[in-house]
């Protein structure tokens, strides 16, 4: 929705009103207090009063003030007045895929006219809007969990990766002087697969051509 601003100054003018205290309030007040050029000012006051939302008085002590309470006056009766009666857009020539287009702006256009039915110049004259409508969230299918990293919605916790599900204490992950492979480790010299320790001739395996070789060794010559 388009809001002109001849419909937004008429909208701080009925403010303007609301918030008065009661009796007659000058055009001059109400320019300066909203910074409205007096020619509209007067042009829409006029065409407020010719829709029965205000009263006026002539004179020195003369003005306008509401011919409703504030609570009875809501800003879609403003807006309708400046700007008349909203038209529905004809989206009916969206083609193909496209055509659910038309049932969208449909339904922006009911839920604008909602709440601006809903909002009275009470509410913006002392600052209390009314609470928003809290619709209902789609439920995620059973066994996913939330997008945010937020509890599940029956009020439990998530369950911890780190505690396995008996309840007993994680395992401690630090360290040990016993893990071998613990890159804090250093290589014992006990340590056969220790790549520094250099094998001995007791460790080596005994091949096929080590043991001919070790028979003629020991053969006299």
């Amino acid at each position: 929705m388009r809001i002109s601003a001849r419909t937004q100054y008429a909208l701080r003018a009925a403010a303007e009103l609301a918030a008065a205290p009661p009796g007659p309030v000058p055009a001059e007040r109400i320019a300066a207090a909203q910074g409205i050029p007096r020619k509209f000012l007067d042009n829409i006051l006029l065409q407020l009063r010719r829709a029965g939302l205000l009263h006026s008085q002539r004179g020195p002590d003369g003005g306008y003030w509401l011919a409703y309470p504030k609570e009875q006056i809501s800003l879609a009766d403003i807006i309708t007045v400046v700007e008349g009666v909203p038209e529905g857009g004809d989206h009916g020539g969206y083609p193909g895929v496209a055509r659910p287009l038309a049932d969208v702006w449909s339904a922006l256009r009911d839920h604008e006219e909602t709440l601006l039915s809903e909002i009275t110049l009470a509410h913006v004259a002392e600052g209390t809007l009314p609470p928003p409508h809290d619709h209902p969230r789609p439920t995620p299918p059973v066994g996913s969990s939330p997008p945010d990293g937020s509890s599940p919605e029956d009020g439990s916790s998530p369950p911890d990766a780190s505690s396995p599900e008996d309840g007993s204490s994680p395992p401690d992950r630090s360290p040990s002087p016993l893990d071998r492979s613990s890159p804090l480790v250093r290589s014992s010299p006990l340590d056969r697969s220790s790549p520094s320790e250099e094998s001995s001739p007791r460790d080596r395996p005994t091949s096929p051509s080590d043991g001919a070789g070790a028979r003629l060794a020991a053969r006299p010559g």
